[in-house]
């Protein structure tokens, strides 16, 4: 199974040597690396193209911002399947793209457990969402997948479509939201640590972001799921993340040397 992992990047030259060489160390042979970059000012583009082009391939000009980069991502990726690995995140070991290919023999979509670090050198963990497989009523409990573990099918990411780019921080919620909710996509949970995520992303870096990704999360569940003005998980989404501060490490677990 081809696996395409899409990188939507700006100006990233401080971390995405750390995310391209998680990627080139996976030992799932069939893989694609695409660099969907802004127009990057800074070191980005040549620190990209001092790779291999032979597993990377690149496309940078101006774009509207990480979901409009995800687009066009979606419409260049040739593999069986695809998902998404940020600028500054890193696979967590060498076999997480096996780990994604086997789940996706017998299931259209999988995602698993994410660790928050505070940067890719002291990999010092503040946070670990942990996957949980989805309730009887999916999306309206405050259940989520971790986006950046979530790879799917071609079959799934063509029925779904593009991201919403009306939402700011939350289309990749309402992406997943549409994946499992509304097609019927049979989808599996491996709970083994597949990202390594720093943390300060756009839906995770303030208060104020948390706030506007519950609220736009709010309305996708509206939209597509017949959610009223205020529902149960708008209290309990972030309710279930208050655990990902407390919960135990993994034992037995290496980072990617």
């Amino acid at each position: 199974m081809k696996i395409s992992v899409l990188t939507v990047c700006w100006n990233s030259a401080a971390t995405i040597r750390h995310t391209i060489d998680s990627f080139l160390a996976q030992d799932h042979g069939d893989k694609e690396l695409v660099v969907i970059d802004g127009n990057s000012s800074d070191e980005t583009l040549s620190i990209v193209r001092s790779y291999p082009p032979d597993q990377i391939r690149l496309i940078s000009e101006p774009d509207s911002g990480m979901y409009d980069a995800l687009n066009k991502g979606l419409r260049l990726y040739t593999g069986d399947a695809v998902g998404v690995l940020n600028s500054d995140d890193c696979f967590h070991d060498r076999a997480v793209l096996g780990r994604i290919s086997a789940g996706l023999e017998t299931a259209d979509i999988v995602h698993g457990d994410l660790d928050f670090v505070e940067d890719h050198l002291s990999k010092r963990v503040v946070r670990r969402w942990r996957a949980a497989a989805r309730p009887a009523k999916g999306f309206r409990t405050g259940w989520m997948p971790a986006h950046p573990t979530f790879y799917v099918r071609r079959k799934v990411a063509d029925a779904v479509g593009a991201f919403d780019l009306s939402l700011k921080v939350a289309s990749d919620y309402d992406w997943m939201l549409r994946a499992v909710e509304l097609h019927g996509f049979q989808t599996v949970v491996t709970n083994d640590i597949l990202v390594d995520m720093m943390v300060g992303g756009a839906s995770t870096r303030s208060f104020r972001s948390h706030i506007g990704h519950n609220l736009e999360a709010l309305r996708s569940r509206r939209r597509w799921l017949g959610s009223g003005s205020l529902d149960y998980a708008l209290v309990a989404k972030p309710m279930r993340k208050l655990g990902q501060f407390f919960t135990k490490p993994h034992s037995g677990k290496n980072h990617l040397a």
